[in-house]
């Protein structure tokens, strides 16, 4: 399935564990520049963290407007009473 095929709520729980790994990656690569004391490799990793958190936090609006709009779609319970 591609992804102009997939509703808002799937994209977003996607995006949100891509985010999550990539803020894992991240501190691992902090964590690898720091021991060998590569600054770069540091740098890199505390942009591909940030990178994750943005990818995150976009997966979780992306889920709110879904939710928002399915929302949108319910119908609205009637207000007419029946009598006996």
């Amino acid at each position: 399935m591609s992804e102009d095929q997939k509703d808002l709520k799937t994209q977003g729980e996607e995006h949100k564990l891509k985010g999550k790994l990539n803020q894992i990656a991240g501190k691992v690569e902090q964590v690898i520049g720091k021991v060998v004391g590569n600054q770069q490799v540091q740098a890199k990793g505390t942009v591909r963290e940030t990178e994750g958190k943005l990818q995150e936090t976009g997966g979780k609006v992306e889920q709110k407007i879904d939710k928002a709009l399915d929302s949108d779609k319910t119908p609205e319970p009637s207000d007419k009473t029946t009598e006996p």
